[in-house]
């Protein structure tokens, strides 16, 4: 369709959901089909957002990307402001049936509440002249299997899961909306849509993963529930029509009368592939509800011009060809490929670090998130607020314009944690809490219980928590689970590596951590930052590694990795917009002694300085628990982060100048 023969010409559209599947082949078709239009493309970056699904827009001057999400009033009114948004279409909403039956409260929050706030903004800024709302065939609930008519857009809404009923509820607000106060909407219901870069969790897309990696397809029930199946292409054709030449207050079905039943797709699959059906196809348990049939009619949009293009075959091949050439445009999707996969096994975007790493995006450097300092829409959520660690996060996200708070749950209560997530709703999640003991970790060994309830029970039901919300962790771990062994003997420069297993068990305190470390592989959600014996600039804290062997009488001479918090804790924070993962030994390259960092402290703090050295038999007579004595290979974060200094360099920088004694 030409620019020329349309009747309504946006100006400044705004479209959520933009990285998501149907969403990304709208924005891409009208930012190349349109340049005189601004897009504005909005999206929190959930599990089955991709920013690469909009690669083919990111150097477009009219296009610009937001990363956020649509719960937020204050970015929703902020926008539509600042952007001149004189269009909505909104695409942004929970869609999968399966994780709706285990989290539907999710599919309540994003697809009714985040609908209502749209409304009330367009009400308030009173700029829009269209609102596309994009609903689903599923509102109309079941067919009957022997009806030749399709469901017509006054048919009534009848739907029988969460999903469809969230989706139902949108459409109620919408209506209410458009009557009460004239904003000018038009709603969709459509069909199946399949093709390029379709999130897994769809039958089509894992039908095609599993049998490029031979496996079986699994196929809820008999088989015998038909489905109406449209090529992305056609669809983003089709939202385009509707932009232009929809009437408002009109609903549009988008469909196709050509029906499937889930089996036929599954040999079709196997047909493409050259494989045996009867050996590959497996029939598993049914959904609590799975609808027999969605039939529409279709005839209303294609009053206004528009028709189905792709045969089924022809759609069919080219997403086979698309998958069979960028086989990891999803990362690990191993959750997804599962018979009945709920959002907790999915996991979550990978796309911050795409989103970091991606500069060439129109508009990416300047993104608008809940804040407005313009920080790519980051806000952390953290725990550990009375702790050093936590403290010094804080003043970090606060000195560079993140958004942060600070968890008031206690870590061992899974719904106060879940309470937090919800008022907060962070991008990420750093939790900087636990017990090191009190003066020191001998407390711990008396101690037992309340050391495994923060450092273990608190520890993983955070971590899961996350998992179930799709959330990056970044959790502070130690690294004092290593002794010298003779693999890794003093002096020799062998450091334990991320995989190497904890070979110390001196301290109870070390065991909780070794255990939670171990237990936390298991989510990879998690990213695990070892910290040894930290060091920070501030040397009246008691805390500091300096400042307490500073004011021993007595101090034993070893060589140890150590973590410069001045220099490791922004590198935490890059860590968390990289979404790096798995366990990173988080000290600085090299080791340094006890005594090596008491020299230092005499030349540049206090020329009078005099300390007394002692063995380790001798030492051990004064503690309750043995301590940790290791080095640490930093080979992965020097990897990633090259210019991390060597610990004498580093300590000298940003620990014993500032606070040299002149």
């Amino acid at each position: 369709m030409s620019p020329e023969r349309c009747t309504y010409a946006p100006k400044n559209i705004l479209i959520t959901g933009a990285a998501g599947f149907i969403a990304s082949h709208v924005t891409n078709r009208l930012v190349k089909n349109y340049p005189g239009y601004k897009i504005v493309a909005l999206d929190k970056l959930d599990y089955c957002s991709s920013l690469k699904n909009l690669l083919p827009s990111r150097s477009s001057l009219n296009f610009k990307f937001v990363k956020g999400d649509i719960a937020s009033a204050d970015l929703v009114n902020y926008l539509l402001v600042a952007e001149d948004i004189d269009t909505i279409m909104h695409f942004a909403a929970q869609t999968h049936v399966d994780n709706s039956f285990g989290n539907s409260f999710e599919f309540t929050n994003n697809n009714i509440y985040g609908t209502h706030v749209l409304l009330e903004a367009c009400k308030v800024t009173r700029h829009i002249k269209r609102f596309i709302h994009v609903s689903t065939d599923e509102v109309y609930g079941e067919t009957d299997s022997e009806s030749d008519v399709g469901n017509i857009e006054a048919s009534q809404l009848l739907p029988t899961n969460p999903y469809s009923a969230t989706k139902a509820g949108a459409e109620m607000l919408v209506m209410a909306y458009h009557r009460s106060y004239d904003l000018p909407t038009i709603t969709t219901r459509g069909n199946n849509v399949y093709g390029p870069n379709q999130f897994p969790e769809k039958l089509i897309p894992k039908f095609i993963l599993l049998a490029m990696k031979g496996q079986p397809l699994p196929i809820h029930g008999d088989g015998s529930n038909v489905r109406s199946y449209l090529y992305a292409e056609d669809v983003a054709e089709a939202f385009e029509v509707i932009l232009h030449k929809g009437v408002i207050g009109n609903v549009y079905n988008v469909g196709t009368q050509r029906e499937r039943r889930v089996l036929d797709v599954a040999e079709d699959v196997c047909k493409l592939f050259g494989l045996n059906s009867k050996d590959v196809i497996k029939f598993v348990d049914n959904r609590p509800f799975n609808d027999k049939r969605y039939f529409i009619d279709d005839q209303k949009l294609k009053t206004l011009g528009w028709k189905q293009r792709t045969p089924w075959e022809e759609g069919l091949k080219m997403t086979i060809d698309w998958y069979r050439e960028n086989p990891d445009w999803w990362g690990d999707v191993s959750g997804a490929l599962l018979p009945h996969p709920n959002l907790s096994m999915v996991g979550f975007s990978y796309d911050d670090a795409f989103f970091v790493q991606t500069h060439s995006f129109s508009g990416c450097n300047d993104v608008t998130g809940e804040e407005s300092s313009g920080t790519s829409g980051l806000k952390f959520l953290i725990y550990g607020k009375t702790g050093w660690i936590g403290g010094l996060l804080g003043r970090l996200c606060k000195d560079g314009g993140i958004e942060f708070e600070y968890g008031r749950g206690r870590l061992e209560d899974r719904m106060s944690i879940m309470d937090d997530i919800r008022n907060v709703r962070p991008t990420h999640v750093f939790n900087a809490a636990g017990v090191t003991g009190r003066p020191n970790v001998d407390w711990c060994e008396s101690h037992m219980v309340e050391t495994i309830r923060a450092n273990v029970i608190g520890t993983l039901t955070l971590a899961d928590v996350c998992k179930q919300k799709g959330l990056l962790l970044v959790n502070f771990a130690t690294g004092c689970i290593f002794e010298y062994d003779n693999l890794h003997p003093e002096g020799s420069g062998v450091g334990f590596k991320e995989e190497d297993k904890p070979n110390f068990t001196g301290s109870f305190y070390s065991k909780t951590k070794a255990m939670v470390e171990e237990l936390l592989r298991e989510y990879d959600n998690v990213c695990t930052l070892r910290v040894r014996m930290p060091i920070s600039s501030d040397l009246s804290n008691p805390r500091n590694f300096i400042t307490k062997i500073s004011r021993y009488n007595k101090v034993v001479n070893i060589s140890n990795s150590m973590t410069v918090l001045d220099e490791l804790l922004p590198i935490s924070i890059e860590m968390a917009k990289r979404n790096c993962r798995g366990i990173w030994n988080f000290t600085n390259p090299g080791v340094i002694s006890h005594n090596q960092i008491l020299e230092l402290y005499r030349d540049y703090i206090d020329p009078d300085f005099k300390w007394t050295n002692f063995d380790l038999e001798e030492q051990a007579k004064v503690i309750v628990a043995p301590r940790s004595n290791n080095e640490l290979d930093t080979s992965r974060i020097q990897k990633e982060f090259p210019h991390l200094l060597p610990i004498k360099e580093s300590i000298i920088k940003y620990v014993f100048k500032p606070n040299k004694n002149t």
